[in-house]
């Protein structure tokens, strides 16, 4: 295979909503860059919600994105949370992954504090080709090959054997 078509772990996004600003959101991020080791991003309500009391404009969550090893590292932990498994469904037609974790204690080193509750989070694990740069540069922008494009089947390889995930 062409060192061209390796497929490789681009980068790990860890989101975790809370639903409101304020201490919640303060303990949701603490417990994110433990977890992560690098400082949460928070992130901003796009539309007003009456019904969930959620204003525009609002920070309602955080999010962590992880590159190189440590993106690999999260994600074998994150995985053996799992037990390894995931469903056909969550992979995408462009080759990304998104699954989630319901508590944030499963991860090594957390344990339940009943002074901060259980927060739970999505990851979103972005597969690439070397080779994407063409559809990014500024100068002589260009569209992305379809060869260059990490299809489902080849994400689901690419899971099983890196990470020896077991796809349902």
């Amino acid at each position: 295979m062409s060192v061209m078509q390796q497929v490789y772990v681009d980068k790990v996004v860890i989101h975790m909503g809370v639903g409101e600003a304020g201490e919640k959101l303060v303990k949701a991020e603490n417990i994110m860059q433990e977890i992560s080791g690098q400082k949460p991003v928070r992130t901003i309500a796009k539309r007003t919600q009456p019904a969930f009391g959620i204003r525009k404009g609002q920070p309602i969550g955080c999010k962590v994105s992880l590159r190189g090893e440590a993106a690999k590292d999260f994600v074998a932990t994150a995985l053996n949370i799992l037990e390894n498994k995931l469903f056909a469904s969550q992979f995408d037609k462009s080759g990304n992954v998104a699954f989630g974790i319901e508590e944030h204690t499963d991860f090594p080193g957390q344990s339940y504090d009943p002074m901060i509750g259980i927060y739970g989070m999505d990851i979103n694990v972005v597969l690439e080709k070397k080779g994407v740069r063409i559809a990014r540069r500024s100068i002589q922008t260009k569209k992305l090959p379809l060869h260059q494009r990490v299809s489902r089947e080849e994400a689901v390889k690419f899971m099983q054997d890196e990470f020896g995930v077991e796809v349902q």
